[in-house]
């Protein structure tokens, strides 16, 4: 009998959260996920786009616990990621875009973090 293999960290190498199983003939959407090359599919919420590469949407900071959306539909505000160019995006409710830089870590403080 072989034991159930437990993940404890949420690391993109650990798989996607969600699993495409329709749909898939709409056109590719290429992207980039935390500095690494992904793709979606046209009309994908940029929630969809990063649950279907890795298992998390972002890293709350306020527990340091990751996070996959909760209400999926714009309410909560529990989605919110950046772009490398640091502007806010509610990742439930905003389509993917051709060439769109997602960034779901924290940003670093403008100061560096010094106190």
């Amino acid at each position: 009998m072989s034991t159930p293999v437990s993940r404890s960290s949420n690391d993109p190498a650990d798989g996607a959260q969600f699993v495409r199983v329709a749909e898939r003939e709409r056109a590719a959407v290429a992207f980039t996920l935390d500095g690494r090359p992904a793709h979606a599919l046209a009309g994908d919420t940029v929630l969809t786009a990063i649950l279907v590469a890795q298992r998390r949407v972002r890293v709350s900071e306020f527990s340091g616990l990751p996070r996959a959306g909760f209400c999926l539909i714009g309410a909560c505000q529990d989605c919110w990621v950046r772009t490398e160019a640091g502007a806010r995006v509610r990742a439930c409710s905003t389509p993917i875009a051709e060439g769109m830089r997602i960034v779901t870590g924290t940003p670093p403080a403008p100061d560096g973090g010094a106190q």
